[in-house]
């Protein structure tokens, strides 16, 4: 059986006890696990499945917390680092009525853009592996050069690559500079999740699938849009499938994009597809791979927080065995 690693970073996030008010206007905040890439890692193992993620965080309280937070839901830690040269990385986060959020980031120190190539295990991925990555950490940092390293030794392995890139602009010298950085990473890429919005700020073409097809170049194999409460579509270049989400009582959106990817991934490796099985299986089992991935990150918005709303295998309400 194959294992998900993820690359990227591994943060705190501050969440508002109430709705509806900006950063500035919050007075309480509650401490969360956050990071796409630790959202995605622990996603996948709450569902029964092997996932490691490879990243720094500061010798202090918040990295312990972290690191004990992802073992807690199941996640290898073996890979995560600690150092006194930078510190814990905080993200707080302002909801809206809506369940959408607005950031506002502390990382100027960050200990997870410290963690260079040199940190990366020899020869860790195998080609029944999979191997995430998300743009926060690209910005330029050893961070960025580990990933780079670590996405040759994927294509050398013939691991699967995922990437989605959770744009947050605020992070980034401007929005060029995210965008080429993006741009440059999807054809490393065999599969590639976008939000809507995401798309449209790539390719500034409205029409979706336009849109899709100018991104299918180097190594991508499927695209996913996810759109919120409308459900999600999956691309391939013969294939469109689109399929609505379920009717949920949202109350936090924090890492249900986390939640979708990481349930698509641990299908993937349930069903032990690799980079040749890819498409057939995609054009076989398309729907019900986006139904249970649409299920699963809707349920994740009835919670507050990201790793804490994701559900186990245990608690799903079928066994999506049965789907594939």
């Amino acid at each position: 059986m194959g294992k998900l690693y993820t690359i990227g970073e591994l943060l705190i996030d501050f969440t508002p006890t109430e709705h509806d008010s900006l950063p500035t206007e919050v007075e309480l905040f509650a401490k969360n696990a956050g990071g796409a890439p630790a959202n995605v890692a622990a996603a996948c193992a709450k569902l029964g499945q092997e996932a490691a993620l490879l990243t720094q965080v500061g010798q202090d309280a918040f990295g312990d917390f972290l690191v004990n937070i992802v073992k807690q839901a199941g996640v290898d830690t073996n890979y995560i680092m600690q150092t006194n040269e930078g510190e814990t990385s905080l993200a707080f986060v302002s909801l809206m009525k809506d369940g959408n959020r607005e950031f506002l980031f502390y990382r100027r120190h960050a200990a997870d853009l410290l963690y260079s190539k040199e940190q990366l295990p020899a020869n860790l991925l195998t080609a029944k592996d999979i191997l995430h990555f998300c743009s926060v950490n690209l910005v330029e940092s050893p961070m960025k050069e580990a990933h780079i390293a670590l996405i040759e030794q994927a294509h050398q392995a013939e691991s699967l690559v995922s990437f989605d890139p959770n744009v947050r602009l605020p992070l980034w010298q401007d929005d060029k500079a995210c965008r080429q950085t993006i741009l440059e990473f999807i054809p490393k890429a065999h599969i590639v999740k976008l939000s809507e919005q995401e798309l449209l700020f790539l390719t500034a073409i409205e029409d979706e699938e336009q849109a899709v097809q100018t991104l299918f170049q180097g190594k991508v194999q499927i695209l996913i849009i996810t759109r919120g409460a409308e459900g999600a579509s999956l691309y391939a270049r013969k294939l469109h499938v689109k399929v609505p989400a379920d009717m949920v009582h949202t109350i936090d959106t924090t890492g249900a994009g986390d939640a979708f990817i990481g349930a698509v991934i641990s299908i993937f490796l349930n069903q032990q597809i690799t980079v040749g099985k890819l498409i057939d299986f995609c054009e076989q089992y398309a729907v019900p791979l986006l139904k249970f991935a649409n299920h699963y990150a809707g349920a994740s918005t009835e919670k507050h927080g990201a790793i804490a709303s994701y559900l186990t295998k245990h608690e799903l309400a079928f066994d999506y065995n049965t789907f594939f």
